[in-house]
């Protein structure tokens, strides 16, 4: 492996930084600019200079009401949406130790679904979702899907690699039959195209209303892992020399479930199930930066951010008249990159 002395790994560490700050606010100003009504970019500085500073503008009402009341909050529910997957994609792995770990292939975005699906369409009994929301709905879902998952794959107190992905698929095929069933009994047709639409995952829905709760649980729980960083770094060493550090190792474990759970509930309630951003993001990162969570957590949430904006402004692109799918162009990417990683040796990092 190469050191961090190396002049190529640094010039790469900052290449990827200048390019991780560059690209973001150009991908945010081209999916302000770009869209099914595209909007010049000096009506786009104009709002938002407006908006921000008070300046003057003479934009039309129609430009103000696209790019401050649609557009900027989708692209801030994208930034929140990639980061806040990636960043779980790091508390799963460093959990099992393994880079293979996500919250869609290990379940968790599957039976949030599965939870928002069955509040969102009224199928849970009026007792029970009288004293839910849609976000609670999906964290219970997810909860219950990975304490599921880990049930299943832990045997004599060891998490096997294998059963763990077979038992994520398991669950996910599951937590999708329950949604699908749900989705497919609803008497009403226009909240069937929305749900089907949604479990893609999908910006759509985004507002400033709806933003409020993403942006605090995720700023929350990326803030609670940085601050967890130097446990996380020590439970890759395994349970056992994490503990002799004096890591309490059972109750990060718990803390990094519920946390993954939560994050996860809260994100797909927003957005739908979107797949592989936990995947895809925390190995390239690690590629670069090494394991140390103290770098890999911020950089993790930035480069994720990128990720979705980006995908979310070719979902727009590619078709005219509608808007496609954003879970389907994470897929796309992140489907070969995770046969990549199972044709590898050995699952480990580094």
């Amino acid at each position: 492996m190469l050191t961090p002395s190396n002049p190529t790994v640094q010039r790469s560490r900052i290449l990827i930084i200048v390019l991780a700050f560059v690209v973001l606010p150009m991908s945010i100003i081209a999916g302000l600019v770009f869209g099914q009504e595209p909007v010049p970019l000096s009506d786009v500085a104009g709002v938002i200079s407006s908006k921000l500073f008070g300046a003057t503008s003479n934009v039309s009402s129609i430009s103000e009401q696209i790019v401050w009341n649609l557009r900027v909050p989708r692209i801030v529910l994208a930034c929140i949406v990639g980061g806040g997957l990636s960043i779980v994609g790091v508390a799963m792995q460093a959990l099992i130790r393994n880079p293979l770990a996500e919250p869609y292939i290990l379940g968790i975005s599957g039976g949030a679904s599965a939870g928002a699906s069955l509040f969102y369409l009224g199928f849970l009994p009026p007792i029970i979702s009288s004293v839910l929301s849609l976000s609670v709905a999906a964290f219970a879902g997810g909860l219950l899907a990975i304490l599921l998952v880990f049930f299943v794959a832990r045997v004599d107190r060891q998490i096997s690699v294998a059963r763990l992905l077979l038992a994520g698929v398991a669950v996910s095929a599951l937590m999708g039959a329950v949604t699908t069933f749900v989705t497919m009994m609803s008497p009403d047709p226009n909240k069937l195209r929305a749900m089907l639409f949604w479990l893609l995952g999908s910006l759509n829905g985004a507002s400033w209303s709806t933003v409020v709760v993403p942006t605090i649980v995720v700023g929350l729980g990326t803030a609670i892992l940085w601050i967890l960083s130097r446990y996380l770094d020590a439970i890759l060493l395994g349970e056992e020399p994490a503990f002799n550090l004096g890591v309490p190792v059972e109750e990060i474990k718990k803390l990094l479930i519920v946390l993954s759970a939560l994050i996860t509930g809260i994100l797909v309630s927003a957005a739908g199930s979107i797949g592989f951003v936990g995947l895809v993001v925390p190995h390239i990162v690690r590629s670069f930066f090494g394991i140390t969570h103290r770098v890999l957590i911020p950089l993790c949430f930035l480069v994720g951010a990128v990720f979705i904006v980006l995908a979310d402004l070719a979902s727009r692109s590619l078709l005219e008249a509608s808007t496609f799918p954003i879970g389907v162009v994470t897929a796309i990417c992140g489907v070969p990159f995770f046969l990549y990683l199972l044709r590898r040796k050995e699952y480990r990092f580094g």
